[in-house]
């Protein structure tokens, strides 16, 4: 598919899903602009945009935590992406290796 063809927002936002590349593991969800997605398809590594900040935000620059992407994938509607990264580091901002790392309670078990 062209990338003419993705279906971005009112925002010009697009989803965009990161998956390890080995493991298959979800590491994170963001968003991308046009250009975003340009910086990624040019220098390989991730870069998105921040909705809370209003700004390109290339994923790792002060961490060094770095997603290097091996595939950009597109789902059959072309309003989301599915980056497959080999990640130098964990993708999420508290350490962890997952932004996914915890689980939403029952609210049967919850209430008991």
């Amino acid at each position: 598919m062209d990338a003419k063809m993705l279906k971005f927002d009112e925002r010009g936002l697009i989803t965009a899903v990161v998956q390890h590349v080995t493991t298959k593991e979800v590491l994170m969800v963001a968003w991308m602009n046009a250009e975003s997605l340009q910086l990624t398809r040019t220098t390989g590594q991730a870069h998105f945009w921040s909705r809370s900040r209003g700004e390109l935000w290339h994923k790792g620059s002060t961490s060094g935590h770095v997603q290097h992407v091996r595939e950009i994938r597109i789902d059959c509607d072309g309003d989301t992406l599915l980056l497959l990264v080999d990640p130098a580091g964990p993708a999420c901002h508290t350490g962890e290796k997952s932004c996914f790392y915890r689980a939403l309670e029952n609210e049967e078990r919850a209430r008991s």
